[in-house]
Formats: structure tokens, C-alpha cells, sequence
């Protein structure tokens, strides 16, 4: 089962490459925030991976320099507002260096693990701040999929009942606080590969856990591991 579960992680940190710092300059507090990267997510993915001793594709840079997770045609989130107004060809340096490779690596690697398994669970991991435009996401972990894909709607809805199993108090919503069927990876890699050869989920924590009390954030990672190895051993996918 291993061989056939990749974990990924699109805004896992903050760097910035260092021929790109001047465009930064004085805002290292933006680039430590939540539009910098997803806090917690990193760590997250890395206990999933030795959980499951399955591989993790990990974006390189900051969102804030090109989003990794986003298409070549979302003008408004592709680049950010401190690349987007850069001439053409720095812009498609930018993708040629940056954002192709990660695209590249993670959708073959998925074709190669379905060559050799028939199958691939694919999930990416993110993080989002509690408070968004003045409006309190409730929420403790989104599942997120797309609904007319079978597989994936059923074991995220498998998912939520072992989290609750396992902890009746942590708010577990499908959906929510995105879309399982907006711009993303696990959306591209969608229309890649069948749903027979493909299950793409996201789940998304929030980010008061990362950056609360420790001893709660362990456990709702370990909750949420404990419950995925579940819902896989009841079922698979």
C-alpha cells in the first residue's frame, strides 16, 4: 500500500531564491505569514511520510514568488504582487526555473507509481489562517475532493468519521474552507489520469494549531494520521 500513497506539499516554506531577495526587501514579516507559505504544513507532511514510509514532493519556494499550486492561467494568483508586474521573460524565467520542475517531478512521479501499482493516492497538505477578510473559518481540518470523483468523496467522508472516532471535538468539514474542485495540483493531475488510476485529496489545517500550544498540535496531527491509516485498513481506495 505504501508504493501507491504520495503526500505533497505546495507552500511547505518561505524561501526566496537569492537573486529574487531585492524584490522582498522589509517584508520578511509578510513572507513569515500566512501568505508567505503554509505554517504546520511541512512538518505535517513529513509525519505522514514517515507514518506511511511513502514519498513527499515539496515545492521550494515561497507562494509569493510563483504559487506552485495554482495554474498557468490564474492571472490573479500565478504571481503575486511582487513578481506579477516583472517583464515577460523574467516572469518565464521564473516558471522555467521554479514553477515546471515541481509541476513536472510530481505529475510523473504519479505516472510512474501508477505504472507500477494501477493506483495512486495522492494528498496535499496545506494550512490556512483561522481569519480570512474578517471572517472566522470554523474549522479545524478541512477534507477537500471532488464530488463526482467516487473514490474520493467516499473516503473523505470515511476520513471525517475515524477523526471524530478518534476525537468527537475536533470540527471536521468536507469542502471547506475551499473547494476540492478549485485551481490546484490535485485539480491538473485530475485531468491527467482517470479516476480509476487517481484519488486526489487536500486537507487543510488551521493554522491556530501550529502555531498554539504544542501538545495540541501533535495531537491533532496524530489524530489525523491515525485516522487516514484507518480509514485505509477499512477499505483502501
Amino acid at each position: 500500500m505504501a508504493s501507491a500513497l504520495l503526500f505533497s506539499v505546495e507552500h511547505g516554506n518561505n524561501k526566496v531564491p537569492p537573486e529574487y531577495a531585492g524584490l522582498f526587501a522589509g517584508h520578511e514579516e509578510l513572507l513569515g505569514s500566512h501568505r508567505g507559505h503554509d505554517p504546520g504544513a511541512a512538518e505535517f507532511a513529513a509525519r505522514f511520510a514517515t507514518r506511511f514510509h511513502a514519498p513527499v514532493e515539496t515545492a521550494e519556494v515561497t507562494r509569493l514568488l510563483v504559487d506552485q499550486n495554482r495554474s498557468l492561467h490564474n492571472r490573479k494568483s500565478l504571481f503575486s504582487e511582487f513578481t506579477k508586474r516583472l517583464p515577460p521573460q523574467e516572469k518565464q524565467a521564473i516558471l522555467d526555473k521554479y514553477y515546471w520542475p515541481y509541476r513536472r517531478q510530481i505529475d510523473e512521479h504519479v505516472g510512474n507509481m501508477i505504472a507500477e501499482s494501477g493506483q495512486v493516492l495522492h494528498l496535499a497538505i496545506h494550512s490556512f489562517t483561522p481569519e480570512l477578510y474578517g471572517k472566522v473559518r470554523k474549522c479545524d481540518i478541512g477534507l477537500m475532493y471532488d464530488p463526482s470523483r467516487p473514490r474520493e468523496k467516499e473516503f473523505s467522508l470515511r476520513w471525517q468519521q475515524q477523526i471524530h472516532r478518534l476525537d468527537g471535538k475536533l470540527r471536521v468539514r468536507r469542502n471547506y474552507p475551499y473547494q476540492g474542485i478549485g485551481d490546484g495540483v490535485t485539480s491538473a493531475l485530475r485531468r491527467h489520469f482517470s479516476p480509476e488510476q487517481y484519488t486526489g485529496l487536500q486537507i487543510e489545517v488551521n493554522q491556530r494549531f501550529p502555531f498554539g500550544e504544542r501538545e495540541s498540535w501533535k495531537h491533532l496531527q496524530k489524530v489525523v494520521i491515525e485516522g487516514f491509516a484507518a480509514t485505509l485498513a477499512e477499505g483502501g481506495f
